[in-house]
């Protein structure tokens, strides 16, 4: 079938007299059968299978549908205040849940739940908070209405009330220092200065 190979060396067919038509012959293909469509294929998929319920005597009310699941209660985030390391502070915060002190605060401290200050925190001023927990140092004047915790690097000084005090072995408070029972704490500085 081939004359001579080309510059590949690939063998070619003899070329074609000019004026002769090209033939063809017609390739018979048999179409591929196409499978019946089955009642099972054109159904929509099926739901999934429900528990077989118990049978029921005469007269028995039917079960009650099974309630959905309890909605997920969605909590207001804690209104936190958070003063990271090497960070200064200095002015006045209102409301807030959480105060987390690691750098420095120079403030006066109103309507706060909870103060945690960390080893490398600093706070001076005035609080007037529920609970306290002291790693770092505390210097002004501190209204604790529940409870005071100083931790062994704890260092609280200055004017003091508490409701509640702990003290870890190595922590350290001076200043006037005076425990209030429960419904007896003063409530603001004021109270806390009239007092001294």
């Amino acid at each position: 079938m081939a004359d001579a190979p080309d510059d590949l060396g690939i063998p070619m067919k003899p070329a074609r007299p000019p004026g002769q038509a090209a033939t063809v012959a017609p390739v018979a293909r048999v179409p591929s059968p196409v499978p019946p469509r089955t009642p099972e294929l054109a159904r929509p998929p099926a739901e999934p299978a429900r528990a077989a319920e118990p049978p029921r005597r005469p007269g028995e009310p039917a079960p009650a549908p099974a309630a959905p699941p309890p909605a997920r209660r969605i909590e207001p985030e804690a209104r936190r205040l958070i003063v990271g390391r090497e960070i200064s502070l200095s002015g006045e915060i209102n409301s807030c849940d959480r105060l987390v002190v690691e750098g420095s605060v120079e403030a006066n401290l109103q309507n706060c739940r909870d103060v945690d200050i960390a080893e490398s925190g600093l706070f001076k001023g005035s609080a007037v908070i529920d609970e306290a927990e002291v790693r770092g140092r505390f210097e002004g004047e501190l209204v604790v209405r529940k409870r005071l915790l100083i931790r062994a690097t704890g260092r609280v000084t200055g004017v003091i009330r508490y409701g509640q005090i702990e003290v870890e072995c190595g922590g350290q408070i001076s200043g006037d220092i005076q425990a209030q029972p429960e419904e007896g704490v003063v409530t603001d500085l004021q109270g806390a200065r009239a007092a001294y």
